[in-house]
């Protein structure tokens, strides 16, 4: 199912003065289309796979997809202009042809059925500029071919914008990287449901981790324990990955420690769910915190209390980014500093994706947007803290996703 809202993006795209956008990386393609992207955007090379999407929400959308998927595609997708872009992997059907024929003359109409050129070869991967021109006849067939057209620039090399531009020249291109990630910033309903899905699965693997920790347990133990049961989830079905930042002891970012009285357990992880990644983590200490680790722990708290309130649709990230460092400082370390204090959530890459909770964020929050809020600090010596949870805008505030307390946890001698 795709997540793209046509009305949203219709409004982006006329604030922009943009006709229509060109969504080229898999993640995106994925996004518009509701299909997977497939094997020939293993090299995140773009012109394998595109999405078509018209500012005006009423004009269909168009879909250039490898060859080998292209029957999957018209399963999943209900975009209904697909284009073939062949790619390396040979394939035919042999559906509706006569099984009189002999095998010879059976490839051969079903080469003539598939649109076959005489002398066809199929290319290393892809062709991208076979993409580039399938775009280009679609923008053509919707008048669209002398207008102002987006583009993912961040999903394009300056290599590949050669044969973007050579097949576009008569086109004006513009960089749409900011309107496809506002697109994403607000979240579907089926969105939500994956992102929600995810964090309940990665607090039972939390959970894990804090039923397992005692005096001499190692880091890699405790991620074991975590791996252990997400995978034993009653949803574990549904996950499409995983990843965590356990620490252990004094050093934030050590090897396989064993834990000791008075260390610190930083506890940072995510699951993804149909590649949704979700978000949050928590401190637990070995006994008895000391006066300094209470201090910073109280501190971090006093931001993370602070920044929650501002949390509602309306409120500038910028301005929540003051609110946090604000009161971290107050409360006793006016030298910290960190340069965000949160995130968007969504199916990029990495656990990160814009916007961030930072000083020079142009974004409000809107209903919808599923964010990550987050007051670390890792000192060497001490070890990692974190307060962080994953959450989603309302019409009238926010909704925490987590159920754990966000306080330093004292595990029992």
């Amino acid at each position: 199912m795709p997540h793209l809202n046509r009305h949203r993006a219709e409004h982006l795209m006329s604030d922009a003065g943009v006709d229509a956008l060109i969504l080229l990386s898999p993640e995106s393609f994925a996004y518009a289309t509701g299909a997977a992207s497939g094997v020939a955007t293993m090299w995140r090379r773009s012109g394998a796979v595109a999405a078509l999407v018209p500012a005006d929400a009423g004009a269909p959308e168009a879909a250039v997809v490898s060859d080998l998927f292209a029957r999957s595609f018209g399963e999943t997708s209900s975009i209904k202009d697909v284009r073939e872009n062949p790619i390396w992997v040979e394939t035919s059907t042999l559906e509706d042809i006569s099984p009189n024929e002999t095998p010879e003359e059976l490839l051969r109409s079903a080469w003539k059925n598939a649109g076959r050129t005489e002398g066809f070869n199929r290319p290393t991967t892809f062709d991208p500029s076979v993409c580039y021109r399938h775009l280009l006849d679609a923008l053509s067939e919707r008048g669209l071919r002398e207008g102002r057209i987006g583009f993912e620039a961040s999903a394009v090399s300056v290599h590949e914008f050669s044969f973007l531009k050579d097949t576009f020249k008569d086109v004006e291109l513009v960089d749409a990287t900011n309107i496809i990630a506002k697109l994403k910033m607000v979240k579907s309903a089926g969105e939500i449901d994956n992102l929600r899905r995810a964090v309940s699965i990665a607090e039972s693997g939390i959970c894990a981790i804090r039923d397992a920790i005692s005096v001499g347990v190692t880091r890699d133990e405790l991620a074991t324990a975590w791996s252990r049961a997400i995978h034993t989830h009653p949803e574990q079905s549904t996950l499409t990955g995983d990843w965590e930042y356990v620490s252990v002891g004094p050093d934030p970012w050590g090897g396989n420690a064993a834990a000791k009285a008075g260390d610190l357990i930083k506890v940072d992880v995510g699951c993804l769910v149909a590649g949704y990644t979700s978000d949050s983590a928590r401190t637990f200490v070995l006994g008895s915190p000391t006066q300094l680790q209470t201090a910073i722990y109280d501190a971090l708290m006093q931001g993370f209390i602070a920044g929650s309130k501002m949390l509602q649709p309306g409120v500038a990230l910028s301005d929540l980014h003051r609110v946090t460092l604000d009161a971290i400082r107050t409360a006793g370390f006016p030298g910290y500093t960190r340069g965000h204090f949160g995130h968007g959530l969504g199916a990029g890459l990495g656990s990160e994706e814009w916007p961030f909770i930072s000083a020079d964020a142009n974004v409000v929050f809107e209903p919808g947007m599923i964010m990550a809020f987050e007051c670390p600090w890792y000192i060497n010596g001490l070890g990692g803290m974190i307060i962080e949870n994953q959450l989603l805008i309302t019409d009238t505030g926010h909704e925490m996703m987590n159920s754990l307390p966000p306080d330093l946890i004292e595990i029992a001698l």
